[in-house]
């Protein structure tokens, strides 16, 4: 991956930072998402920035961006856990800066994110169910 490191706290984190990708989101939306649904969404881009590294280094990079875009996001979120999500970002820039890419770490990081896809669906569908189950009154 050409994405650099930046030698500052955080691995780049910003706080606030100008969104390029989820203007939409970064105007309040993102913050009504549960947390299992932000980080579900991240994993999405993470899932494409590993299906994409062998095959086109231009589109991984563009989702890796964007999945950092919205773990930013998710680390400006009041309700969620600073501390714990800059421990992650670190992680991802270390694993897609080192260009020692493995199988096994990318399995790693798919199973990690698809537990908040699996419980953001879970959620969804139940509050799917209660609004159909609800009778109208």
């Amino acid at each position: 991956m050409k994405i650099v490191k930046d030698n500052i706290e955080n691995f780049g984190y910003i706080p606030n930072r100008k969104v390029t990708y989820h203007k939409e989101l970064a105007k309040g939306k993102w913050f009504t998402f549960s947390f299992d649904e932000q980080m579900g969404n991240v994993g999405t881009e993470i899932g494409r920035t590993i299906i994409w590294k062998d095959e086109n280094e231009r589109l991984s990079e563009g989702a890796l961006e964007r999945g950092l875009e919205l773990l930013d996001l998710t680390i400006d979120d009041p309700k969620n856990n600073k501390e714990e999500l800059l421990e992650i970002r670190k992680s991802l820039i270390d694993y897609f800066c080192s260009g020692k890419f493995d199988d096994d770490s990318n399995k790693k990081w798919d199973d990690y994110f698809y537990k908040f896809a699996y419980a953001a669906e879970v959620e969804r569908e139940k509050r799917y169910s209660a609004k159909v189950l609800t009778p109208n009154t």
